[in-house]
């Protein structure tokens, strides 16, 4: 039988060395991730709320940073708390939240640890920690340039340690939304003839279908650049009396309605 022969020294100690690294070294939570979803029309703003954060308790100095998609940019952090501090980098780049509460335990989540205050980095069932079981929320602007039914690329967030050790992460969606179409014409409350003309504006190129209160459609066409202008004339006659007209314009995947109209028609 033979016997194992003995690693030489040089290879036994980097051998130590490593299963040192691979234990001592933080690693995000398994199993969980960082996740957030918004909606922007170009030329606006809107709020991406960050969740999901169900890694250990982290103390003083741990930070969530998210990174906007491009084009978009980070404009503020509105979060109003006394142990998270928002800030937003010049460039808008990136925007994040940094706790500054005390430390006082090492808990390792909801639930677990020691401390009982809103500042502690441990947390309670009724308390949780630091991060967890909260949502963190970031004002997003996208460019009126920006492309309805786009979903921008490099949304990004990462939780780190005091240390600047990942301890958490995940991908947020940002979706270009479609402005809302109007209904222009006709006016609400005028009396119509069976096929009156109608018409509004909508995003250049997105297809708009007019529909009344059942929800059948009454006529359909494409907003024209570069205003975006429209107009259709119903195939078949409006019933008379009372009714609603509602338009709803189509663009890329997304769509958007128009406030509906109360129109008589005669």
């Amino acid at each position: 039988m033979r016997r194992p022969r003995p690693l030489p020294a040089a290879l036994a100690c980097s051998a130590a060395l490593l299963l040192t690294v691979l234990a001592t070294s933080p690693a995000p939570a398994e199993g969980r991730e960082l996740w957030g979803s918004v909606t922007i029309v170009p030329g606006h703003q809107g709020l991406l709320e960050v969740a999901g954060y169900g890694g250990p308790a982290l103390g003083a100095g741990s930070r969530l940073t998210l990174t906007a998609p491009q084009p978009a940019e980070v404009t503020a952090t509105p979060l109003v708390d006394g142990v998270y501090r928002g800030a937003v980098a010049a460039d808008g780049g990136t925007g994040s939240y940094t706790f500054t509460g005390t430390a006082t335990g090492t808990g390792a989540g909801a639930g677990a640890g020691t401390g009982t205050g809103a500042g502690s980095a441990t947390g309670t069932a009724a308390e949780p920690g630091p991060w967890l079981g909260r949502t963190f929320p970031f004002v997003l602007s996208v460019p009126a340039t920006a492309v309805p039914g786009t979903r921008l690329s490099g949304c990004a967030m990462v939780v780190t340690d005091a240390a600047g050790a990942r301890r958490d992460q995940g991908a947020c969606t940002v979706t270009v939304g479609l402005p809302d179409p109007a209904l222009t014409q006709p006016l609400a409350g005028v009396p119509l003839g069976r096929r009156p003309t109608i018409a509004g504006t909508a995003y250049p190129g997105a297809q708009v279908t007019v529909r009344d209160q059942n929800e059948d459609e009454v006529c359909s066409t494409t907003a024209t650049a570069p205003g975006g202008t429209w107009s259709c004339v119903p195939g078949t006659d409006l019933p008379a009396g009372a009714g609603r007209l509602q338009a709803t314009a189509t663009f890329n995947g997304v769509s958007a309605a128009s406030e509906q109209i109360r129109i008589t028609v005669t």
